[in-house]
């Protein structure tokens, strides 16, 4: 261990420090780093769903593979309906979405859920702290609870999710895989309560070309278009990334980075394809 520690010190002595990056080229990568909405058709469609349950006040589920953008989408509803805070009083939050632990216990949903309130978490026993959060959520006036990654609930916590609805008449969702409905089979209350289910899926065919599109001119936003959709650049994202918006937008991200480390204004089809080498593609589905 002591020879590698001094091999490791030798090289890094003879490399020397990493060079920091332009200040113009760290100003942009930051920019990069900062995740932004996108609308999409895909997402407006999700977003009335999800827009039509609340005003009904039904619980529902948003059944989707892993890197098609759900999460995303559903945190996006959530930042389209603005907290109101009136002095003096508990600020309205109509949407509350949260992602859960793993294993998650009744506790644990019902600490997340205060604290994405901002309100302190006390001690005490479940019943108090689920009290308490029914309280916090009557107060805020909340009208939707999103749970993203649900099938990381215990099944005895699935019982609470349940009561949090028939408590307060609001709208509960549950979001994640299709793990998430075998899960839930054990549960025949609960089925029968979030028995209303939205299939997010992933995008191809012209809307995968026109989402390529809109990432390069409202995401990247590099100072030379690269021209993405153009026949070879647009047929390596699409067998890499399979339609998934997740995986292709981190692509995107990276090769832009990239480029920009190495001077160019554009990412070119070199740098896409040695991006694109580095990622491993989805399997594909089973039909």
């Amino acid at each position: 261990m002591m020879n590698q520690e001094k091999e490791a010190k030798a090289i890094a002595q003879q490399l020397g420090n990493i060079p920091l990056n332009d200040e113009k080229i760290q100003v942009e990568i930051q920019r990069l780093n900062r995740k932004n909405f996108v609308p999409l058709e895909q997402v407006k469609a999700l977003h009335d769903w999800l827009e039509s349950k609340r005003q009904a006040r039904q619980c529902c589920r948003v059944i989707g593979e892993s890197r098609t953008g759900k999460t995303m989408a559903c945190n996006a509803y959530r930042l389209r309906h603005k907290p109101i805070q009136q002095l003096g009083q508990p600020p309205i939050v109509p949407v509350v979405y949260i992602q859960i632990p793993q294993e998650c216990s009744p506790k644990e949903l019902f600490s997340v859920v205060i604290e994405h309130l901002k309100y302190q978490v006390t001690k005490g026993t479940t019943a108090e702290i689920r009290n308490r959060t029914l309280r916090v959520l009557k107060g805020c006036g909340v009208e939707m609870l999103i749970i993203d990654e649900a099938d990381r609930l215990k099944p005895k916590t699935f019982a609470d999710v349940r009561d949090i609805f028939d408590n307060l008449e609001i709208s509960v969702v549950l979001v994640g895989t299709d793990r998430l409905d075998k899960v839930m089979t054990n549960d025949e209350q609960v089925c029968n309560r979030f028995s209303a289910s939205y299939r997010y899926g992933k995008i191809s065919g012209e809307e995968f070309k026109r989402t390529v599109n809109i990432w390069e001119n409202q995401v990247l936003k590099l100072p030379v278009l690269s021209n993405l959709t153009q026949p070879k650049m647009l047929e390596i994202l699409r067998n890499k990334t399979q339609g998934y918006i997740g995986l292709m937008d981190m692509i995107l991200r990276d090769a832009a980075i990239r480029a920009l480390k190495k001077g160019m204004p554009k990412i070119d089809l070199d740098t896409l394809k040695e991006v694109t080498n580095e990622y491993t593609a989805p399997p594909k589905t089973q039909k």
